[in-house]
């Protein structure tokens, strides 16, 4: 095992990894920009190391200064928690160069799965189901046009790296397609730093499904089930629950199987996801594989009861993968909101600011993973999360209504958050009964809006 772990992220996810860390008894080292010094990871790290100025491109996004970091802490491994480099290949292999071990999946998986385009022709040669697309990476206007003409609009523009919604645009004419492509190919530049894109065939009002895989280095390799992700807002996710109520035990265990089967064929170790859209008729379609832990990755671990960044540092350290997590099987069921520093009465703009009051829910079956604070500054240059509410019952029902209770009871003031959103989607007839798709929040919001009017 390791002696010393540098958290190569911030906020919520640095904090989570910081406290499995010490369950392991292992010492731990953050890094932080000069926004961040304030934060709740910083102060509960046993070192602490500023990398630069708030923009994480002068900061988060530097390698060489990360590195450096490591070296003077002499740690043994790096977390990258998700985001950031989580699934940058060369910072993977500048780790391994120092004799520092990267806590995640092999660089040559990540640059396979890592990279969306790659992933879905690895998805084909071992038969799993993908969406039709592009043959690779759209260069130009004149190819995204044409790949578009032989798909057939509505398209979706997607960033071949990274994730969280960001570089995705929905085109359904040409002129929405030029405009996504620009606007996809710069917003993935600036998070991801590339700005490659590749086109597919958009599936309309689908539910987004994703398959928790996880594998050691002695070739043993399972899945936890499934998370519904369906509700979500401009392919941001909002709120995600376990088990899916739209899969039957024959769906689950074909997605599962294909989940698998993937991953062995990369010879993938550590956490990952595999992430597919599923259509109206239960028809399944590979979208792409995140090779890091997930933001909702605590609805898993409330179902299944292990810690998957406990079991991430294990594997990493070259033990095997523990036989209470390959061996689980689903116990409860468990529904996440994130808590964003967003206006959702002003088209979900960013709320940064001082949080004059925080308070957060508790009782039984009540989690919250979060890095602030009362009087905690949220910065205006990163993303909105500031925190996971994630509550678990022992059935659909009695999850949601826990949730509601507890955004009730949450109490965050000085800046806005999405809790209020979230408390009406608890209530919403439609989402209780299980019928949404990925188009509910726009309805939900379209709908609002029809009633303000009247």
């Amino acid at each position: 095992m390791f002696s010393k772990v540098l958290i190569a992220n911030r906020g919520e996810i640095a904090l989570r990894i910081i406290r499995a860390c010490k369950e392991l008894g292992l010492a731990t080292v953050a890094i932080y920009s000069e926004a961040d010094v304030d934060s709740l990871h910083v102060q509960l790290a046993d070192e602490a190391v500023c990398i630069g100025p708030a923009p994480s491109s002068e900061s988060y996004l530097k390698i060489d200064r990360i590195i450096s970091a490591a070296e003077i802490t002499d740690v043994d491994a790096i977390h990258p928690g998700y985001g950031f480099l989580a699934e940058n290949a060369h910072f993977a292999e500048v780790c391994a160069s120092c004799n520092i071990k990267f806590i995640g999946p092999p660089p040559s998986a990540i640059r396979t799965m890592g990279d969306k385009n790659a992933a879905r022709e690895q998805a084909r040669k071992v038969g799993v189901p993908v969406c039709p697309g592009s043959d690779g990476v759209v260069d130009s206007e004149k190819t995204a046009l044409r790949t578009a003409k032989k798909i057939g609009y509505p398209v979706m523009i997607k960033a071949v790296a990274g994730g969280g919604g960001r570089g995705m645009r929905a085109a359904h004419n040409d002129g929405s397609l030029i405009q996504g492509f620009h606007a996809a190919r710069s917003e993935a530049e600036k998070a991801f730093g590339n700005g490659a894109v590749y086109i597919e065939k958009l599936i309309e009002r689908p539910h987004h499904i994703e398959f928790q895989v996880i594998g050691d280095s002695h070739g043993r390799l399972v899945h936890l089930g499934e998370r519904d992700c369906s509700i979500q807002r401009r392919s941001q996710k909002i709120i995600e629950e376990c088990p899916s109520q739209l899969l039957d035990d024959d769906l689950r265990k074909r997605m599962g199987e294909c989940s698998v089967n993937l991953a062995l064929s990369v010879g993938y170790e550590n956490a990952g996801t595999m992430e597919y859209l599923v259509d109206k008729n239960r028809d399944f379609y590979f979208m792409e594989m995140n090779t890091r832990i997930q933001v909702e990755h605590p609805v898993t671990e409330e179902v299944y009861g292990c810690d998957l960044v406990r079991e991430q540092i294990r594997i990493a350290a070259g033990e095997h993968l523990s036989r209470h997590v390959a061996e689980t099987h689903p116990r409860s069921h468990a529904i996440e909101c994130r808590i964003n520093a967003e206006d959702p009465d002003n088209n979900f703009q960013p709320s940064p600011g001082s949080i004059d009051l925080y308070y957060a829910p508790g009782g039984r079956g009540v989690r919250v993973d979060s890095h602030v604070y009362s009087k905690y500054t949220v910065p205006p240059y990163y993303d909105s999360l500031i925190a996971k509410l994630i509550c678990v019952g022992s059935t659909r029902h009695s999850a949601v209504r826990r949730m509601l209770r507890a955004l009730n009871e949450y109490i965050i003031t000085g800046i806005k958050t999405t809790i209020p959103f979230q408390a009406k989607i608890m209530q919403d007839a439609s989402f209780l009964r299980g019928e949404f798709d990925t188009g509910f929040v726009e309805k939900m919001i379209g709908m609002r809006h029809l009633d303000i009017k009247k």
